[in-house]
């Protein structure tokens, strides 16, 4: 029975968190190097300097501009998706969950209106607080909404090669 439980239900993916965290630490050098201190939340709120801005040159070039907006989303669809171990079906599910939820802050930006519907209790929440500042000062990017749906595309590829690999790896661990 609970072989059964374990091949319903899964275990974590180390690999795809792996591959989602080393991705978000990917993101976060454009944000240390390429971007000014003060365009950046928890960069320019640091207690420490922790900007290499002034000190390297620009890292990513123009790619940098949306690239952000692809690791975002390709990362906590590998995360999400990693620690829930679920197969195909949930990888659509998590797929277009964050793709909505990425899409719908950057069209936020576009249409500032929508900053009203930012909870209150966001205020007190590190990283939440920051989101209707987001939304009032950011600017929509037709490049952003793109690399929105291209990591959530490329995201979805990833865990479908990564399952094939696992199925590989459990058949070999079966015949030692």
């Amino acid at each position: 029975m609970k072989e059964h439980r374990e091949n319903l239900c899964g275990t974590a993916n180390k690999c795809r968190i792996l591959i989602g965290a080393g991705a978000l630490l990917v993101g976060t050098l454009v944000y240390l190097v390429d971007r000014h201190p003060q365009q950046t939340y928890f960069v320019s709120n640091s207690a420490v300097d922790i900007s290499f801005h002034h000190l390297l040159p620009n890292l990513f070039g123009p790619i940098g501009n949306s690239l952000p907006a692809f690791i975002h989303v390709f990362s906590f669809i590998l995360i999400t998706a990693g620690l829930m171990a679920c197969r195909k079906k949930g990888f659509i599910v998590i797929c277009l969950a964050w793709l909505l939820v990425d899409s719908a802050f950057e069209l936020s930006q576009k249409y500032k209106s929508l900053a009203h519907i930012v909870p209150d209790w966001f205020a007190g929440i590190p990283l939440l607080e920051n989101s209707e500042n987001y939304i009032l000062h950011g600017t929509f990017d037709y490049f952003d909404m793109a690399g929105i749906v291209l990591g959530a595309s490329v995201a979805f590829i990833v865990l479908v090669k990564t399952e094939n690999m696992e199925k590989g790896w459990s058949h070999e661990k079966k015949k030692k």
